[in-house]
């Protein structure tokens, strides 16, 4: 991160928070992902239309220590906050990732604090909120009205608790373990405002090109992102192919493994957990299947066909 990270029209943002008006020279600026919809160490999620309205509420929250609401742990504030969906990039159950992005400022004469954020020491970050909605992820109530835990997997669901209608958030704070793993400060990766899409398109004009260093260590740093989110992508796809090629075992018994091979070559990963679902409501519908041993002492032959006891 540079240590006069302040982007246009920030200051007046910034200025918005503060007593007397501000410059470059007094302040530091930084970006810290506050939460996202993939579900964390507790279990939990915030849906997409919590993180737009949590947007709204973390506007100007100040940032503190461990959770404790002293004015002594005050570290930061933030002074933009918004949604966003990273692209190609998606949750661990298959769904697009989408993170609450903030812009937090602290006066440079906060210099360890600084260089903690500098050298990395402070990095991880927690939030404090309340929301309306807590839904069970198996039936869809609310978690405190049903049986169903969190952590546990029923007929091989994984209960979860997703988190919607936000009413307030009061604070964020730096922490040593954050229930999200992916919260906490971030890089600039655009520290003098490269036009990312520019780059993008004078890459693909077909055109002879020139770019600056800068540029090109923005470039390469998204070739570096790319890759391991390929890689990524590649160890869920794999996943969802082998559960696929279990089920299909019950739902399509007679569909060779050529056929099933290449049908899921050809499917992205939201159509792939399309058709787990498919198949999953088809297995549902044939399973439980009557035990050969029957309660009525009749049990079932090899051709499936009732015989007594003898």
């Amino acid at each position: 991160m540079n240590k006069n990270d302040i982007r246009e029209g920030e200051l007046e943002l910034i200025n918005k928070h503060t007593r007397t008006p501000l410059t470059e020279n007094d302040v530091y600026a930084f970006s810290v992902i506050l939460c996202d919809n993939d579900i964390d160490r507790d279990f939990e999620r915030f849906s997409d239309n919590a993180l737009d309205e949590l947007a709204k509420l973390f506007d100007g929250v100040t940032g503190i220590a461990d959770h404790n609401p002293k004015s002594a742990n005050q570290t930061a504030r933030i002074f933009s906050c918004k949604a966003e969906f990273v692209p190609d990039r998606f949750t661990s159950d298959g769904k697009p990732y989408k993170r609450l992005f903030a812009r937090a400022y602290v006066p440079k004469s906060q210099k360890d604090f600084i260089t903690s954020l500098e050298s990395g020491i402070k990095k991880e970050v927690s939030i404090g909120c309340s929301v309306k909605k807590r839904i069970c992820s198996v039936c869809g109530r609310d978690i405190s009205l049903c049986s169903h835990i969190k952590g546990e997997y029923y007929n091989n669901k994984l209960c979860f608790v997703t988190l919607d209608k936000p009413t307030d958030a009061y604070e964020w704070s730096f922490v040593a373990v954050p229930a999200q793993k992916n919260a906490g400060v971030i890089k600039n990766f655009n520290p003098k405002g490269i036009d990312s899409m520019n780059i993008e398109k004078r890459l693909f004009s077909g055109e002879e090109q020139t770019f600056s260093a800068d540029e090109i260590r923005e470039l390469a740093e998204t070739f570096r992102s790319l890759k391991q989110k390929a890689a990524d992508g590649e160890i869920y796809r794999s996943s969802l192919i082998k559960e696929i090629k279990t089920l299909s075992a019950f739902a399509l018994p007679d569909i060779s493994a050529e056929t099933l091979e290449n049908i899921t070559n050809a499917l992205s990963v939201s159509q792939l957990n399309e058709l787990i679902k498919a198949f999953e409501a088809k297995t549902a519908d044939m399973l439980p299947v009557e035990p050969q041993l029957s309660k009525s002492g009749s049990n079932r032959s090899a051709n499936n066909t009732i015989y007594k006891n003898i």
